[in-house]
């Protein structure tokens, strides 16, 4: 016979950002979480963009409830005005926290299943009367099930980045090239990955935050190894907010981003190619060609950087009935608040529990992973998320359904679409987060040492 769910956990999946702060309000709420991570730390997939700096503050990146539980241990704020790297907030903020949740998080725990106890996706019969059975595997290899009462998922968007392809499947050609193409943006304080790109011509595809990111490093890049180029590949025009909100931006660091790319531009570092869908990627050589829709072609170039966004990984989610937009892949109440066919302005009405419910009850995706393939998600976002969903879970509905948030603007509101294509750089379980995290050269501040009590 099943345990009362009422004495089970909710069981989260990722101990990123978004993921820790929902089992910190669950733990306020007074219920049990059980964080799920298949990394084997904190935080693993923002330690795989460590070397890049968020543009929002660490003000803005720490969730209150988890602060709380923080604050009778030797942590120390950070900063509030400062700008964190990803490497910061995952080693003075993630780990701690996860530190302090102590066998609440459990490491190398990768999931690979959820579903009702004894039913399949099909049976209604006592559906919502069963707990969740989470399936997982650990790092020995061995299998576990675990019963929850509520699933939150945080697994982000990370592991999955869109391809070259711009009808959304990879391009001709890609897999083929794969040692010479990256879904990243580049760590060029690495000597190896520097190495890489210094004196070599680099085309970087997408519109968004990362690709600012890799344009103003590669610009950085070029000034001290002469022959670097980077051949940015757009899939539309360049308009009037191609490059962001600029100084109109109540994000600083974001707005100066889209400056510091358009500078990259105006300053030969970077060159642009407009209205160009790639196809295929074609030999020449040791260099590469890529092939755009009526067989236009890009002079040769020895490496791609793809930084067309992400898309959720919906595979392990099979057998629980999920009610998601076709498009966006997001939850269908919270698609056409972030539709950047429609949508220009990064802020997003906050959301909870009511845009986030699917037609399987308690079960969430959450953080980046909420978004599906839409970009320009925000921290703050999800905390506000966790926030009402740990309320819904406690059965306070009042306080799921209550706003207790308030999102800076672009300075982008044309009105007419957003940018071309989701940015990449993203996480939660990393994925998501800020964003896109914005560069060390575009003066957000110096990195933030790390230190203990």
């Amino acid at each position: 016979m099943n345990a009362p769910t009422t004495v089970l956990p909710t069981v989260v999946i990722g101990a990123g950002p978004v993921g820790l702060a929902a089992a910190a309000r669950l733990v306020e709420r007074g219920l049990e979480p059980l964080v799920l991570e298949a990394g084997a730390a904190a935080g693993s997939a923002v330690r795989q963009w460590s070397h890049v700096r968020l543009f929002s503050p660490w003000a803005e990146v720490v969730d209150q409830a988890a602060e709380k539980l923080l604050a009778p241990t030797c942590w120390t704020a950070p900063d509030g005005a400062t700008y964190p790297t990803g490497g910061d907030w995952a080693e003075r903020y993630l780990q701690p926290l996860a530190d302090v949740l102590g066998d609440k998080v459990r490491y190398g725990a990768t999931v690979t299943g959820v579903a009702r106890a004894g039913r399949d996706r099909i049976v209604d019969a006592a559906r919502e009367e069963q707990p969740f059975t989470v399936h997982l595997t650990t790092a020995d290899g061995g299998e576990e099930r675990i019963t929850a009462r509520a699933v939150i998922d945080a697994s982000g968007t990370w592991s999955t980045p869109s391809p070259l392809g711009a009808d959304g499947l990879g391009a001709l050609g890609e897999k083929t090239a794969a040692d010479r193409i990256s879904y990243r943006v580049p760590d060029l304080k690495d000597p190896a990955v520097r190495a890489r790109y210094a004196g070599k011509r680099t085309a970087v595809v997408g519109s968004g935050a990362s690709a600012f990111t890799a344009l103003a490093y590669l610009a950085d890049l070029s000034k001290e190894a002469p022959g670097t180029h980077a051949v940015w590949i757009l899939r539309r025009g360049i308009g009037a907010h191609t490059y962001g909100g600029g100084e109109a931006d109540q994000l600083p660091a974001r707005g100066a981003l889209g400056l510091a790319a358009k500078a990259a531009v105006e300053n030969g570092h970077a060159s642009a190619v407009t209205g160009f869908r790639t196809q295929a990627v074609e030999q020449d050589g040791t260099r590469l060609v890529l092939v755009a829709e009526g067989d236009r072609r890009l002079d040769p170039v020895d490496e791609v950087i793809v930084l067309t966004g992400f898309r959720p990984d919906l595979s392990f989610l099979s057998e629980v009935r999920l009610g998601l937009d076709e498009r966006l892949q997001a939850p269908t109440a919270l698609a056409p608040l972030i539709d950047p066919n429609v949508h220009s302005c990064g802020t997003v009405h906050p959301h909870g529990a009511t845009e986030l419910s699917h037609p399987e009850q308690d079960i969430y995706l959450v953080g980046m992973k909420s978004y599906g393939r839409a970009p320009t998600f925000l921290a703050l976002t999800g905390y506000e998320q966790v926030r009402s969903i740990a309320a819904a879970i406690a059965g306070d509905r009042e306080a799921a359904e209550r706003v207790e948030l308030t999102l800076p603007e672009t300075g982008v509101c044309s009105g007419g679409g957003l940018l071309e294509e989701p940015d990449a750089a993203r996480s939660d379980t990393g994925g998501g987060c800020c964003a896109a995290p914005a560069t060390v050269q575009i003066g957000v501040g110096a990195p933030i040492a790390s230190g203990g009590c």
